[in-house]
């Protein structure tokens, strides 16, 4: 069994989500927004990277994905997303998880079907996959499907390297 922390970062709202995966079968552990105030960014970054300290220290997962930054409205824009994402991935690495990185249409088709999904889409599948009586908040139904889209992968590398291969997966990484 392991425990995937998915992180959809943003300077405004960070999306969390975390899933219990056993072979494969995904059931849902929790999830939520990291609702930020207006005012500077590193007070802002702070939050972020305490609330998923908190959030890992709690669930203790073994691994987590993290959404890349997609080109933004505005360079500007683009940085603070960076930023807010960097403060995401510090967090998972101080706490000792394995990182994984995967981009927003990596995640839409792993959960979808398709890289051009919106957003009520993957609301949607991520409700089917997860057998959730409800669709999850926008940011935290992303989180949730880049830790789905993490356990897919994840679980393709391991049907490749065989039943009695002399590959496997070990606290996150391929031994």
């Amino acid at each position: 069994m392991t425990i995937i922390l998915g992180v959809d970062p943003g300077s405004q709202k960070t999306g969390f989500g975390v899933i219990e995966v056993q072979g494969n079968k995904h059931r849902y552990v929790t999830s939520g927004v990291i609702r930020l105030p207006q005012g500077a960014l590193p007070a802002r970054l702070d939050i972020i990277f305490k609330s998923l300290c908190t959030i890992i220290n709690e669930y203790s997962p073994d691994e987590a994905a993290v959404e890349e930054v997609f080109m933004a409205k505005s360079a500007g824009s683009a940085l603070k997303l960076g930023q807010a994402r960097g403060a995401a991935v510090v967090a998972c690495v101080s706490e000792g998880l394995l990182v994984a990185e995967y981009t927003a249409r990596q995640i839409k088709k792993a959960v979808v079907g398709t890289g051009a999904a919106d957003k009520e889409q993957i609301q949607h599948m991520v409700k089917i996959l997860l057998k959730l009586p409800a669709a999850p908040q926008e940011d935290a139904a992303d989180a949730l499907a880049a830790a789905i889209c993490h356990a897919n992968s994840r679980q393709g590398l391991l049907s490749m390297s065989g039943p009695h291969g002399g590959t496997r997966m070990r606290r996150g990484r391929l031994s």
